[in-house]
């Protein structure tokens, strides 16, 4: 969301020409709406100069100023953001349907993008098809169960990765490394294949997605622009989809040719059932659903689960009693030697504590996906006017003091014996989000961050690179598509006693 200096000059110097159509979208604000306070803006900008290189910080600080519920204009945009868990749970629960579209970044109507994707849809029939065949046909138990092998090889597969830099002492860079394996892990589930392998270029198409998504886009704030698509964000965007969808095509095609194939003994992954659903017409879904779903899961659990992955080990070397008391309980349910299986996360309780307090302290997604509101809605006796982008903070929820005792601090043990989770229900913890549009691949992403982390955690020590102290560990942050680590974080992993 941060606008370069460039942008910004280049805006002020076409003030004169765009005032006019500046005041016609903007359009003034009925005497009797009352919207929520906020910072001072400037002329055609707005207050997009108050966001800085990381808004999820800049906003906390300016909501401690202005309310848990504010107003801001960015550029022709009037953005709501929301930082307190019950202003959340109204706009997430109890005015749900209000607030249940999305406003779509211009660089996603690439493709057409919008119309098929199940994120960016509006909540229409296309849409509740789609949360239905993923609720009832894909992330469901059974489905999930009959996958594991598939995940459990992956896993394996980074564990001997791990061997390897342990016998000649080097560092790994842990994002990276779960970054690949978490895009296997997906396309495995999917395809039944690995589609991360260092001989392709799949890698480096999703991890560039994922960068121009992440990039603040002029386009966005001034909507007049969006034809011109000043920064090209948009057309390199169109390009790296159309290879993913013609990936996904060929995936599709060579499918279909051996279920023709007398004898074909079907697989288990999600292809299969999306395929099984379209011929069946059991669901009214076509070929361009299914792409732009893979498109969809690719770019939100590849980047979500690895960043998460490698905050955890981060905090976790940080703060060694805490790695110590996780390796403990591995070591005690699952015993030395024994291989971590997704069945064993329930016994964990330490570990689920670790992943949850990560989430509290680095979601994935700072702001969730923003949302729309679709008529004038009255929150706390202020009107959030119908068109509105909103915001909901999650990072300055998992940090409100008011919430948390030593909410900067990382504490697993507030979670042991604790009823809160990440799955919707507790609003002071919702890095998934919540209501109708909570993010359907939950259930498969904390399987995943589970087993990751227990079996890198179960199967070798860890050490800081160049003799580096906890104390001494970089832990900011960077704000993109997903909030980062400022700097790749490096670990040297260490042989087990």
């Amino acid at each position: 969301m941060d606008v370069t200096f460039s942008c910004i000059i280049w805006l002020l110097f076409t003030w004169l020409s765009i005032i006019a159509l500046n005041s016609i979208f903007r359009g003034t604000k009925p005497a009797f709406r009352k919207l929520p306070p906020g910072p001072n803006e400037l002329p055609i900008i707005g207050n997009l100069l108050a966001l800085g290189k990381k808004p999820h910080r800049s906003l906390a600080k300016l909501a401690k100023i202005h309310g848990s519920i504010m107003s801001l204009h960015l550029g022709q945009l009037t953005t709501i953001v929301i930082s307190s868990k019950s202003i959340a749970k109204q706009v997430l629960l109890t005015h749900d349907s209000s607030f249940c579209n999305r406003s779509v970044p211009n660089a996603l109507l690439a493709h057409q993008h919008d119309d098929f994707s199940m994120i960016w849809l509006p909540a229409s029939t296309a849409w509740r098809t789609l949360r239905k065949i993923s609720n009832s046909h894909i992330f469901i138990t059974q489905k999930l169960d009959a996958s594991q092998d598939l995940r459990r090889k992956k896993v394996q597969q980074l564990l001997t990765y791990v061997e390897e830099n342990c016998h000649a002492g080097k560092a790994i860079d842990i994002g990276r490394a779960a970054f690949s394996t978490s895009l296997n892990l997906i396309s495995n589930t999917m395809f039944s294949v690995d589609l991360a392998d260092p001989k392709s270029e799949f890698r480096e198409l999703v991890w560039n997605i994922m960068v121009e998504v992440g990039k603040p886009n002029v386009a966005d704030y001034f909507p007049v622009m969006k034809k011109i698509d000043p920064q090209g964000i948009k057309r390199r965007l169109t390009i790296h989809f159309g290879k993913m969808l013609g990936l996904f095509d060929r995936m599709i095609d060579q499918r279909l040719k051996l279920r023709e194939v007398p004898g074909y003994v079907k697989t288990n992954d999600m292809l299969e059932t999306l395929l099984n659903i379209m011929e069946n017409k059991t669901e009214a879904i076509n070929r361009d659903y299914i792409r732009h779903l893979f498109l969809d899961l690719f770019d939100a659990g590849t980047d979500t689960t690895s960043n998460t992955l490698e905050w955890a080990m981060a905090e976790l070397l940080q703060n060694p009693e805490a790695l110590s008391n996780a390796q403990l309980e591995l070591e005690e349910t699952i015993g030395k030697g024994n291989p971590v299986e997704e069945s064993d996360i329930t016994q964990l309780p330490y570990l689920q504590a670790i992943i949850k307090e990560t989430l509290r302290l680095h979601p994935p997604a700072p702001f969730l996906i923003p949302r729309k509101s679709s008529t004038d809605v009255e929150i706390n006796g202020f009107t959030i006017p119908k068109d509105a982008r909103v915001l909901v903070n999650v990072w300055a929820i998992g940090r409100d003091e008011n919430l948390w005792d030593d909410p900067n601090t990382f504490l697993p043990e507030r979670f042991l014996g604790s009823n809160v989770d990440v799955k919707g229900r507790n609003f002071e913890l919702i890095p998934f989000g919540g209501g109708r549009r909570i993010c359907p691949g939950l259930p498969l992403a904390i399987r995943m961050l589970h087993l990751m982390l227990a079996s890198l955690l179960h199967a070798f020590d860890w050490k800081l690179d160049d003799g580096i102290t906890p104390e001494e560990m970089d832990m900011e942050d960077k704000f993109g598509i997903t909030l980062q680590k400022a700097k790749p974080f490096l670990a040297i992993p260490v042989a087990r006693k």
